[in-house]
């Protein structure tokens, strides 16, 4: 009846959005997409009857605070996790494929290399593939496993190493030589990424001088004039 009334309400594309996206959180919320939608409306009736009886000017506060309620709700629940882990998986490739090329110089398949690699690596990717290797001792074959992992990995670039690495082994390229790619295009956007973070500290120090350090100064020098004035 739930499932059903949420429906109704919502469309089935905003619902598969969702259901995808809580999936792509490594089961860290126990909930599907209805269960979710519902928590979500009543906790923000709840927030527009807390302010309507509170509040002096309910009328005015009571919409605003449940909007705002509504949308932090799915913020603090689904968006926020999604990119601290889509972060974490980007920072957790370049050490597990690294390993994996390493595996697969020794001479082993890619099965094999990846059993030896999840048994090495203990980390959030490592996780990942351990279940897609579990779908393939139960009858899955392991190309049909890592497309199914791509739906449980919200990282691009994860997703785009497994694409690569899955059209390698229908066409016939060499495995190690997509590998070795692979890494430098990662040590390049892990690079990348620190002088990004290095350019914006000029930025963050400016901010800083701004609200803390010219006050201060100002305070030093106008502090003199401002006691003689008013002793």
């Amino acid at each position: 009846m739930q499932k059903n009334l949420i429906t109704k309400i919502y469309r089935e594309t905003d619902l598969k959005q969702i259901e995808t996206q809580i999936s792509m959180l490594g089961g860290k919320i126990k909930m599907d997409a209805p269960s979710f939608i519902t928590f979500r409306l009543l906790s923000s009736f709840v927030v527009c009857l807390i302010v309507l009886f509170e509040s002096k000017y309910a009328y005015i506060f009571a919409p605003i605070f449940t909007l705002i309620w509504y949308y932090a709700y799915y913020y603090i629940i689904i968006s926020k996790p999604l990119k601290i882990r889509i972060r974490k998986l980007d920072h957790e490739a370049l050490y597990f494929f690294e390993i994996l090329t390493l595996t697969l110089e020794s001479g082993r398949n890619l099965e094999n290399s990846l059993e030896v690699t999840v048994a090495n690596v203990h980390s959030e990717l490592s996780d990942e593939f351990k279940k897609t290797l579990l779908e393939v001792h139960f009858g899955k074959s392991l190309m049909e496993a890592l497309e199914d992992m791509k739906k449980r990995i919200p990282s691009e670039t994860v997703n785009n190493i497994i694409l690569n690495i899955t059209q390698t082994n229908i066409f016939g390229s060499s495995m190690l030589d997509t590998m070795y790619n692979q890494i430098a295009f990662l040590r390049d956007k892990q690079i990348l990424e620190i002088k990004g973070q290095i350019n914006k500290i000029p930025n963050r120090i400016s901010i800083i001088s701004v609200l803390f350090v010219v006050p201060l100064i100002l305070i030093l020098i106008l502090g003199p004039f401002i006691l003689n004035f008013l002793g």
